[in-house]
């Protein structure tokens, strides 16, 4: 199993590592055969699997349960979890609900934030809990911002940025994750912290590590897609293979060739 300090090894010897979001374990285990690095069940699962319009209405039980699917299907990858919305604005409910995510089998919480979750990063740390934090555009504030926009696109936000960054590192930030940032921003950040892995999405490709919605990157996203966003399905086997496995699926069953007799148990009675 890929251990934090693999991970650090990695960023140490300029070697990078990849990162997909996962939420059960029969795609845990076909990332484990890939040998994906590290796998995040993100609070996107609110929209990819409970088809919410945001995050926000994912609970801490949501997470634990996808979180312990995806371990028992995978023993190799490193496993972050997300904190969802509201589930650390106290010191206590940071604790108590990344307790929960742990026991489940993460490796490492992962909270959305800045400068001001220093002391929250401090104790976590304190009490055996690895840390990653994510930055930038940051999901669960999407109302404050107004939307999904890239963040940092002046010099003077940029370093706002970079002080949020080593404010919750100086806390005891294992990680750093940035979010929608501009590729010089992430590659700056990225050699700032020469002892923090720091994982991008759509922040350019000079970051340590990169990460991807699983759904994003299979091509099974049928609204917007991120500019960072690279189909990977439609590289490998077709534009829509896998809508294509379903209409196959469909037709066959419809005109009777699925199951055909060599899917069937023939016994005499």
């Amino acid at each position: 199993m890929i251990s934090l300090s693999d991970l650090k090894k990695r960023k140490a010897e300029g070697r990078k590592f990849s990162c997909l979001t996962c939420y059960d374990a029969s795609m845990a285990k076909a990332m484990e055969v890939a040998e994906v690095d590290s796998i995040l069940i993100g609070d996107s699962l609110g929209m990819t699997i409970q088809g919410c319009d945001s995050t926000l209405p994912v609970t801490v039980e949501d997470m634990a349960y996808h979180t312990a699917a995806v371990r028992r299907g995978n023993k190799h990858a490193f496993i972050l979890t997300d904190l969802p919305f509201m589930t650390y604005a106290t010191l206590n409910d940071a604790l108590q609900n990344s307790k929960t995510v742990m026991q489940a089998g993460a490796q490492m919480v992962k909270l959305e934030g800045g400068a001001w979750l220093a002391e929250t990063v401090e104790v976590l740390t304190r009490n055996g809990i690895p840390v990653c934090v994510h930055l930038g555009l940051t999901p669960q504030s999407v109302h404050v911002f107004g939307g999904y926009k890239v963040q940092a696109r002046t010099r003077e936000t940029a370093d706002k940025l970079i002080a949020d960054c080593q404010a919750v590192v100086d806390a005891g930030a294992a990680m750093l994750l940035l979010e929608c940032v501009p590729a010089q921003v992430g590659k700056e950040i990225s050699a700032l912290f020469p002892n923090t892995p720091v994982i991008g999405i759509g922040a350019g490709a000079e970051t340590d590590a990169q990460v991807l919605v699983q759904q994003d990157m299979l091509g099974l996203t049928f609204s917007h897609v991120a500019k960072f966003v690279r189909n990977f399905m439609k590289e490998q086997a077709g534009e829509t293979a896998i809508v294509d496995a379903f209409k196959a699926y469909h037709a066959a069953v419809l005109d009777g060739t699925f199951p055909a007799p060599e899917h069937t148990f023939q016994i005499e009675l």
